[in-house]
Formats: structure tokens, C-alpha cells, sequence
């Protein structure tokens, strides 16, 4: 199942720098002088520096999905094997073209007193290398991005790196501050709030939140003093006090062909040859909870597949994890991605085998018919949930129950489930699907407060995390976050797994040939598997 996918990555990233800039040419003509961008350069380069980031998460979303068994990307990474190859072109395009054109977008913003662009690039850039951290581990830091001057960049400790991005996100804030209108850069130049200054600073203390969440393990006193200090003023997060969706920090995908800017899931899976399984434990937990998102997560392409290709069950074909085996002729049989987060196709298709106890996952105005999918179906609009809304109160009900923040997790709990069923249910009803009812909505989420109310602490907890590992689907990045952190939720145990759960992600292979500060190469890669990164106790 697994393949080369640099050709990938790269047609996507030329694909969406057209259509932001124009033409080719025109981005090919910014870096005629790159000691010194102008303007109009960093007018092009931000939003190249979105579509770069975003298309270059491609095979770590894809992998860190597969260890968290939202999907099947690889049957080696379902058994927990990694390569050198399994991320390189993920960390390879992150240096080489996000960071870089972020670090010029920095220093000619800064050199001009461009306080809006620097603002963006700098909440961009904590964003990424903080990512990287959680992933890698020990990364290029300090002497990374400088060319020819260091071209073998000492690795710099998570945790420094951590204080680094803190630092980064306040100045950021400061740059933000500097800005007197509403809107940080011109509307054209961001593909992702379109310049608004509010919006920014939301994404900015969310991603605060997120980090000192994700430390509390190491320093629980600090994490509590910072998170407490961020949830006395709501109204600065994502989500506000309104618990809405607007502020969501997500990559949008666009809806073209030629050239294709679809979001990457659907230009795999929409077509004949395919190299995604859907996993069957997620499909398991949605099914036998009675989840009606699983008609937006799943489609399905045949309505009486099943688990190990049968020809009897209810169409919901997917792969437990760590299985081993080949893969049969099954292409236009196995379930795909469906209409979130990827573009795809909603399923609205009787479903054999529904319980009859079942009250938000059933057949009730389930006319359509299933199909093999082929490019033409679905838009391809997807999208890549960075930090949401849902995330955001999810986040806040774990320190709540964790560090004893004063904050109200069940209330948070309530609000994380609502704003992912809206946005699921929004983003579904405007790309071909069909939207949930607000009392539905309502009712769901009632039903599980009935059970989060009667767990004890430690129910409640898991119950917190189960409900955002399913709003994460589409980040596989945050769900492997999460779980190494609190290991929770309880996943399916791999049917033959090669060796044991992947604590960080093996380095590039790229970079442990061409970085002559690493020693023995091998040694390091089989450490990354077994060494927690710093926030991991």
C-alpha cells in the first residue's frame, strides 16, 4: 500500500502557489533577490508558505493517522514500522520551503516595519516548528534556516525549543499589536483568515492553550498558572464565548482539477488505484455507538462488504490495524473517504445491520446508492482541522480535570461535541451532504453527558479524550499528540505488530546522510521509536 509520494506533494504545492499567485511565472519571478523582498513579495510568499505547510503534512498526517487508526495508509506503519523514508518528505519540505520563505517573509517584514506579515509568519511558524517538536523531537532550531552558513545544523532539545516558541508566539502578539486597522495584510495574502487581525490573535492564545497543555505533565504548576490566566479572557480563543466555529485555524482546500488543488486525500482515494484502508476500529466505534458521523467520515462503495473483503455484512470494508496481509482485488470494494474531512462523497445509503435501538445513526431518509468512486465525485474542498474550536474546549475540559483549573469540564466537554457536530454537519450539508438537525445535535449530545455524568474521574476523562480523537479526525498529528500524553483513547491492539508503539517519528533519511553532527545514524533512528519526546511522562 505504501508509495513514493514526492510527486505528490510537490505538483500539489505548485498547483496551489498558482492559483494564489496568478501564474507560475510570477512566482518564480519574487526570488530573483533573495537577500531583499519587497512588498509584493511577501504579498505572494505568505500564502505560499499555507499551501506549502499544508502539503507538506501530507505523509505525517497519513502516518500519524495510520498509529492512531483513523485510517490505513501503510500496512507497515499499522504494524508500527518505520523507515527513513516514512516522513522525509514531510520534514525535507517544511525546511526547504515553508520555513525558509517564512524566515524571509520575517526578516524583510521586520526590516520594513511590515508588523502585519511578521505578526502571520511568526504565529505560522510556531505553529509548524512546534509540531515538528511533538513529532521529531529534537530538531534544526537555532542554526537551521541560515544556508550556506550552517549547512549541518546541530539538533536543539524539544524543551528549549518549546520556550522558543512561546517567546515567538508573544512577539507575535506585540508585531500584531503595532497594526492599527482590522486586518493584518490584505485579505488576497492569507488564505487562512484573510488578514483578520482578531482572528490571529484567537489562533495565537489557542495555540498557547495547546502548548501548555501539552507540557502539563512536565511542569503541571506553570501549565495551570498559564492556562488559567488564557481562560479568564474567553473571548481571545478560538471559539470565543459564542462557542462558534468561525475562528477555526484550518487549511482549505480548493475544488480544481487542472490545476489540482483538492484537498490530497481525495486525489488518492478518487480514483481507481487506491492505497488507503479505511481502519475498522474507528469504523467499529462509530458504528456500535450509534455516531451519525460516520456517514461524513466513511463512504461507502459497496453496500455489503465487509472486514476481510465478505460479501455479507453492511458495506463498512476497512482493515483492523497491523494486519499483515496482502491486499486482494478489492478496489472497488473497500470504504473511502468520505464527504469530511477529505471532499468526498457523503453516504447516505441504507446501512444493513443498523440496530434497532439506534436513534442518530439510522436509515431514516437514507434514499441514495452507493457507487465506485472516480475523480468527478465529490468537490475535493477538504480540509486540515489544526486547532478548532472543538479542540479548543476539548483542551480546556483535560486541564480542568487534570490541573484542577477552575474551569467547568463538563461544560467544555458539552461545547467541544456541539462545535464538532456543527462543523462536521455544516461542512457536509455545503459540499453535497445532508446536515444534522439541531435537535439531533442536541439530543447526541445529551446522550453523552448522561454518561459523562455518571463516570468517575477517570471515566471522564477518557470520555474527554475519545471525543476529540473522533473530532481530530483529519489530524492524525493531534490525535498522536493526545494519546502519548494521556493514553487515551483505548485503541484496538495490532493483530502482528513489528515492533512496539512508535514514540517519535524517524528522522529523514535525507538529513542523517547530508547532517554531519549526528553520529551513528542507525542508533538515532531506532532511539526515535522508544524515546518519549520531553512533554511525554
Amino acid at each position: 500500500m505504501f508509495m513514493n509520494y514526492k510527486y505528490i506533494t510537490y505538483t500539489f504545492l505548485i498547483a496551489g502557489i498558482s492559483l494564489v499567485a496568478g501564474a507560475c511565472k510570477k512566482f518564480v519571478d519574487i526570488n530573483t533577490d533573495p537577500n531583499n523582498p519587497t512588498t509584493a513579495q511577501r504579498s505572494l510568499l505568505l500564502p505560499s508558505t499555507e499551501v506549502s505547510m499544508a502539503a507538506n503534512m501530507y505523509l505525517l498526517n497519513s502516518g500519524t493517522s495510520t498509529f492512531m487508526q483513523h485510517a490505513v495508509f501503510s500496512g507497515d506503519l499499522s504494524r508500527y514500522q518505520q523507515q527513513g523514508t516514512s516522513f522525509d518528505d514531510s520534514w525535507n519540505g517544511f525546511y526547504s520551503q515553508t520555513l525558509n520563505d517564512l524566515e524571509a517573509i520575517i526578516a524583510s517584514g521586520t526590516a520594513q516595519g511590515d508588523w502585519g506579515y511578521v505578526a502571520i509568519a511568526r504565529l505560522e511558524k510556531a505553529y509548524l516548528v512546534s509540531l515538528m517538536v511533538d513529532m521529531w523531537g529534537d530538531i534544526p532550531y537555532s542554526e537551521s534556516e541560515k544556508g550556506q552558513e550552517t549547512v549541518s545544523p546541530k539538533f536543539d532539545k524539544g524543551a528549549d525549543i518549546y520556550e522558543s516558541v512561546l517567546v515567538l508566539i508573544d512577539s507575535a502578539l506585540v508585531n500584531a499589536d503595532k497594526v492599527t486597522t482590522a486586518t493584518l495584510v490584505p485579505a488576497s495574502s492569507d488564505m487562512i483568515y484573510s488578514g483578520t487581525k482578531t482572528s490571529w490573535i484567537s489562533m495565537a492564545n489557542s495555540l498557547k492553550l495547546k502548548l501548555y497543555n501539552q507540557i502539563r505533565l512536565v511542569d503541571p504548576t506553570r501549565s495551570a498558572t498559564a492556562i488559567q490566566a488564557l481562560i479568564s479572557s474567553p473571548g481571545t480563543l478560538i471559539g470565543g464565548t459564542t462557542n462558534t466555529n468561525a475562528t477555526d485555524y484550518t487549511f482549505k482546500f480548493g475544488s480544481a482539477q487542472n490545476p489540482n488543488n483538492r484537498h490530497p486525500w481525495h486525489r488518492i482515494e478518487y480514483q481507481s488505484p487506491k492505497t488507503f484502508y479505511m481502519c475498522q476500529s474507528f469504523i467499529d466505534l462509530l458504528f456500535n455507538n450509534d455516531d451519525p458521523r460516520l456517514r461524513y467520515f466513511i463512504y461507502r462503495q459497496n453496500a455489503t462488504a465487509g472486514l476481510n473483503n465478505s460479501t455479507n455484512s453492511n458495506g463498512y470494508y476497512g482493515r483492523n490495524p497491523g494486519d499483515g496481509t496482502a491486499a486482494p482485488a478489492d478496489l472497488n470494494r473497500r470504504s473511502t473517504f468520505g464527504v469530511y474531512p477529505a471532499g468526498g462523497l457523503y453516504d447516505n445509503a441504507p446501512i444493513n445491520n443498523i440496530p434497532v435501538t439506534n436513534v442518530f445513526l439510522t436509515n431514516t431518509g437514507a434514499t441514495a446508492t452507493l457507487k465506485v468512486v472516480a475523480t468527478t465525485d465529490g468537490t475535493g474542498a477538504g480540509v486540515i482541522p489544526m486547532i478548532t474550536n472543538a479542540m479548543v474546549k476539548f483542551i480546556r475540559a483535560e486541564a480542568a480535570l487534570t490541573l484542577n483549573t477552575g474551569d467547568d469540564a463538563r461544560q467544555n466537554f458539552s461545547d467541544g461535541v456541539t462545535a464538532n457536530l456543527n462543523s462536521v454537519s455544516t461542512f457536509g450539508a455545503a459540499n453535497g451532504g445532508v446536515a444534522l438537525s439541531a435537535s439531533a445535535i442536541s439530543a447526541f449530545k445529551d446522550k453523552l453527558l448522561i454518561a459523562y455524568d455518571a463516570a468517575d474521574d477517570a471515566g471522564k476523562l477518557n470520555m474527554v479524550m475519545t471525543q476529540k480523537y473522533i473530532a481530530t479526525y483529519g489530524n492524525g498529528m493531534e490525535a498522536y499528540n493526545d494519546y502519548r500524553r494521556t493514553a487515551l483513547p483505548v485503541l484496538r491492539t495490532p493483530l502482528s505488530p513489528l515492533t512496539t508503539f512508535p514514540l517519535r517519528l524517524y528522522y529523514s533519511q535525507t538529513e542523517l546522510s547530508a547532517n554531519t553532527n549526528l553520529g551513528d545514524v542507525s542508533a538515532l533512528q531506532i532511539a526515535q521509536q522508544i524515546t518519549p519526546v520531553f512533554w511525554d511522562k
